[in-house]
């Protein structure tokens, strides 16, 4: 008897054994005969993917996708080109990005003082509804590409021209704006007017200010301009996904963001037109009588009202990170980034300079260490994930000290802190964001020979200090995880430029003979690392790595088709590489006419 059921339950085993799986539901898209780079563990590539219900289902050989095809499948036959995850934006500023599309803009270019007037003077030329007193706005200011080197930036530039307006002029860098005379009084700002904390009004020999502004101090005119409208911000976020999703962005962080930003962003989302995952950092600034306690409440009022929760298939918004200003910028004039040892100054002639050590290294950090240690922790308890600006290698090194005291409360164990930009890093903390598990992002397009890092660093850094500016590679060689932001609109949005520069260390070929070569003896990165930082590794500074950075069974199908292949093409290629064809959740948000 025993005998008879065992060999009838081995025969149910065997039948078992043999019967073939069940098919798998039909998918609604297949993309077959690709170059699929996955960015996976192994960054293995495949040829095959298949999409259900927003979320990939295969992955791997033309001939395993078979078994998804159904009647009402669309399959999209690559023709042996390049899919890849969608591009994730790890720092940038959309609304601002996309309202400088509504003003008078310089587009980044180097300009004599001549074409400075020339291009402002058109803009008031063509305005001729606005009256005396409203602002004529003017942006995108490559301030440090200013013809001929050193050229005195002032008032007078702009009282030179024809109208009776005040007139900002905004850096692209962020960090210094320029105003005329008529700006100045409107603003007023007086000999006896003070340096706000956290900026400072250029002056002239006799005390006047000169017109710039530094930083903080820009308040002072910004504070007067007029706010866009209801219309105005929701035009600039639509202009500013439009722009993100031909790039290939399907996630990004507004890494300094506001209620107007959020309710714009928050109103296409309910349209069903937010064509990438929003991320939002609100700002955190002490400088206004806030103490950590209560920014950091402010900050959790604004999560109440705009985070949407989980991520889902379709876009959402989520506002889970702070962000910090610890410094302002290294490059002259406003040599603003907090460093270790002081900026060099010039105590030859301008025929025979002698560079030596000045008088300052930079402003006080914008949080001293007591502020910075207290609000980290605060944002800790909070479970909000820090994201600091940190620019000179005294405020990476204050940055990186408070992070190591907090990892070592129950609450620090568990956040994710970002450094943003670490445009100069002492080599002694090259190793310490690998071990304190911190994450530079950093905007790769300028680790290349230009105007703003050869003219306004080398000389004022001095030749051990500039040897490792941009130290992408430095830090990635340490360990680090290093993740990519572009800062638009600091830049153009180009991210293909961008990691193209990222490879190469290059300019763009049209730059001139005078920024030909790499910038400075340092390598450049990987393809393979340059992809993971804008992928997967920048998924992570958001926490959404288990859904998105990766073409993986499981995850969200985020991802875009290109018209070349990054690995095979030459380097300089790479900024030449086009999007045909950016998909979020499944759904086509943007194609080009040469995809089909």
């Amino acid at each position: 008897m025993f005998r008879t059921g065992l060999l009838a339950a081995l025969a149910v085993s065997l039948t078992a054994q043999a019967a073939p799986a069940p098919a798998p539901a039909p998918a609604d898209t297949i993309y077959r005969n690709g170059y699929l780079y996955t960015v996976d563990a192994r960054d293995s590539v495949q040829q095959a993917l298949a999409v259900r219900g927003g979320r990939i289902v295969y992955v791997g050989d033309n001939d395993g996708a078979k078994a998804y095809a159904g009647k009402r499948t669309d399959t999209i036959d690559l023709q042996g080109r390049m899919l890849m995850p969608g591009l994730i934006d790890g720092h940038l500023h959309p609304q601002s990005g996309g309202s400088r599309l509504l003003n008078c803009s310089l587009n980044y270019e180097s300009l004599t003082v001549a074409q400075f007037q020339s291009r402002i003077q058109a803009c008031l030329d063509q305005d001729k509804k606005s009256g005396p007193e409203r602002w004529m706005i003017v942006v995108n200011w490559f301030q440090q590409g200013m013809r001929p080197e050193g050229v005195a930036t002032t008032a007078a530039m702009l009282d030179a021209l024809k109208t009776e307006r005040p007139i900002i002029v905004r850096s692209s860098f962020g960090h210094s704006a320029l105003l005329n005379s008529k700006g100045i009084k409107t603003a007023k700002i007086t000999r006896d007017t003070p340096n706000p904390a956290g900026g400072s009004i250029t002056r002239d020999a006799q005390g006047n200010a000169t017109g710039l502004l530094e930083d903080a101090a820009q308040d002072l005119a910004m504070n007067l301009l007029p706010p866009l409208t209801v219309a105005e911000n929701l035009s600039a976020s639509k202009a500013a996904l439009a722009a993100m999703r031909q790039q290939g962005i399907t996630s990004f962080l507004d890494a300094y963001t506001d209620p107007e930003t959020m309710t714009a962003f928050a109103t296409l989302q309910k349209q069903g037109k937010l064509t990438a995952r929003a991320h939002f950092a609100v700002l955190i600034d002490l400088d206004k009588g806030a103490t950590p306690h209560s920014a950091v409440a402010e900050l959790l009022k604004q999560q109440k009202q705009f985070d949407q929760g989980p991520t889902r298939v379709a876009p959402s918004m989520q506002v889970r990170h702070a962000k910090l200003f610890m410094d302002g910028v290294i490059a002259a004039p406003a040599l603003t980034g907090a460093m270790l040892a002081p900026y060099l100054t010039n105590q030859g002639t301008q025929e025979k300079p002698n560079w030596q050590p000045g008088p300052h290294n930079g402003p006080p950090s914008y949080f001293s260490p007591a502020a910075l240690r207290a609000t980290l922790t605060e944002l800790a308890r909070a479970k909000i994930d820090p994201h600091i600006h940190v620019d000179g290698d005294r405020a990476v090194r204050e940055t990186l000290d408070a992070i190591e005291e907090l990892r070592a409360t129950p609450e620090g164990k568990r956040v994710r802190p970002a450094l943003a930009h670490d445009e100069i890093v002492d080599p002694a903390d090259y190793p310490r964001f690998a071990k304190l598990d911190v994450t530079p992002v950093l905007s790769f397009q300028w680790a290349k020979p230009a105007p703003d890092t050869v003219e306004a660093l080398k000389d004022y850094l001095g030749p051990q200090r500039y040897a490792v500016v941009e130290p992408q590679a430095l830090l990635l060689n340490a360990g680090a995880r290093i993740a990519y932001g572009s800062d638009w609109p600091v830049d153009p949005l180009d991210e293909w430029f961008a990691l193209k520069v990222g490879v190469t260390r290059t300019a763009a070929p049209n730059a001139g003979q005078a920024y030909a070569g790499k910038l400075t003896a340092q390598p450049g990165m990987p393809r393979a690392e340059v992809l993971r930082a804008i992928t997967l590794n920048a998924a992570y500074t958001l926490r959404q790595e288990q859904d998105t950075g990766s073409l993986e069974v499981g995850k969200l199908a985020d991802m875009i088709v290109l018209d070349r292949n990054f690995f095979t093409i030459p380097e300089e290629d790479i900024a030449n590489i086009k999007v045909l064809e950016t998909v979020v959740g499944g759904k086509i948000v943007y194609r080009a006419k040469d995809m089909r």
